[in-house]
């Protein structure tokens, strides 16, 4: 019974001893390709590269920002931070500066989009976000908004976003209840409403349970159709424009 005992226990000290070898293999080898963040703040891009690839690290300049304190051409931030931990093949983001701002912002309000894009190319400026507002007393595509101004000092980044007018927007109505009404009326009311009359298909006369039907003299609708079903329904969005349609009999 003791030489079992003794068995067990040597077996379980012989497991303990592989698992903790296990373990300390496994940890050796994370942190084994583990490296530190290098400073590159201050480096031209091709030493930061140097630097980088030195520690198994890649460097990717994403922006870049005008800067009276840091040389042109140098970087002036980094992220991760120098001194973090990091595994082999991590990827440093960082922004290179222009130096001081040299380039006169430009005043591009007034102007078709397409003209102060080429504008800002001609001077090296890029363009940023471009947005659209509907202004009825503004031409469609001219420039009623810069940022930054112009004329600005102090600006960050060679960057212009631009608000840029889509013209006076379409007049909308709620589509109101037509049936019952006249065609020749409807069609009056419609046009001095800014919309239009679509497609009118005529219906075949309504005859009673037991009744002869009726034959239709006309297929084409009058002025006097009485208007049965239309769309859009009522209560709908439409804009100045759209054409309604109808059925009539």
């Amino acid at each position: 019974m003791r030489r079992f005992i003794q068995i067990v226990l040597l077996t379980l000290v012989l497991m303990t001893v592989a698992l903790i070898s296990a373990l300390t293999s496994m940890q050796l080898a994370i942190h084994g390709r583990e490296v530190t963040i290098p400073k590159i703040v201050g480096m031209t891009p091709a030493d930061a590269e140097r630097a980088g690839g030195a520690s198994g690290l890649q460097i990717v300049i994403e922006r870049q920002f005008y800067s009276s304190d840091v040389p042109e051409g140098r970087i002036m931030t980094q992220t991760p931070a120098p001194g973090t931990k990091v595994r082999r093949g991590w990827l440093i983001r960082a922004a290179q500066s222009l130096g001081p701002q040299r380039v006169a912002i430009p005043d591009l309000t007034g102007t078709s989009a397409r003209a102060a894009e080429l504008n800002l190319r001609h001077r090296a400026l890029t363009l940023g976000s471009m947005a659209q507002v509907s202004l009825p007393d503004s031409p469609r595509d001219q420039v009623v908004s810069q940022s930054p101004p112009a004329n600005a000092n102090g600006v960050s980044a060679p960057r212009i976003s631009l608000l840029v007018s889509a013209g006076s927007s379409p007049e909308s109505y709620v589509m109101p209840n037509l049936t019952g009404q006249p065609l020749g009326s409807v069609t009056l009311t419609l046009q001095d409403a800014g919309l239009r009359v679509g497609k009118v298909s005529v219906l075949p006369p309504v005859t009673a349970p037991g009744a002869e039907v009726a034959v239709a003299t006309s297929s084409e609708a009058s002025a006097a159709s009485m208007i049965v079903t239309q769309w859009p329904a009522p209560g709908q969005k439409i804009t100045a424009g759209d054409a309604v349609n109808f059925e009539v009999r």
